[in-house]
């Protein structure tokens, strides 16, 4: 039964925030279940050799002017027009992520990630600063102090570093990536781009 999508995610990439809103959107329409997969997208991409496409393909003539065209293209169609490129990207992204680990452990890692989206990724907060940061968590409805300070714990870093391992060894590589059905068990997709094969999946119930 294809109602349940896992997503591995990182604040890092922009396509976190792209991605979140139209799946969000289809999930609630088929009445599916997101589980967030918190993962540190440098650790991945050191252990599968993978880049960032701006680096990546630097070296391609007109490949990343095509990847923004179809960005502005994907933005227009599901009205994301409230997205700015984060001031500070890339930004490293650990202390954040080690936070949503924490906040999954709670049961609640689809709250906090949807709480941070928007001020990072449409206001731009200062992820440098322990208070910007704070102010944010706390506005989504965490205690700010208490994940700060687990965020520093050993069982924390221990977490995010395995959950970063295990998905990797599921096959991902990067970020959007997707799995579709049975936790632990679904079809992976990878890309915002397969929104259409995600939402045949999930209408087949």
């Amino acid at each position: 039964m294809a109602t349940r999508v896992e997503l591995v995610f990182d604040f890092v990439s922009p396509n976190a925030y792209l991605v979140w809103w139209p799946l969000r959107e289809l999930i609630n329409r088929y009445e599916a279940e997101l589980d967030v997969i918190p993962v540190f997208l440098g650790g991945m991409h050191k252990l599968t050799g993978n880049a960032p496409p701006m680096i990546r393909d630097a070296e391609v003539k007109g490949k990343n002017a095509y990847a923004m065209l179809e960005m502005d293209r994907f933005i227009a169609k599901h009205g994301l027009g409230q997205y700015r490129l984060h001031p500070q990207f890339p930004f490293n992204s650990i202390t954040l992520q080690r936070m949503l680990y924490a906040a999954d452990q709670d049961g609640r890692g689809v709250q906090f990630a949807e709480g941070l989206l928007r001020p990072i990724w449409e206001q731009g907060i200062d992820v440098t600063s322990p208070e910007a940061i704070g102010a944010a968590v706390s506005a989504a409805g965490f205690d700010a102090a208490d994940l700060f300070a687990r965020a520093q714990s050993d069982e924390v870093k221990q977490g995010l570093a395995a959950n970063t391992d295990a998905a990797v060894a599921r096959g991902a590589f990067g970020i959007p990536t997707m799995w579709v059905g049975p936790r632990g068990e679904g079809e992976m997709f990878f890309g915002k781009e397969r929104l259409g094969q995600i939402e045949e999946l999930l209408a087949k119930g």
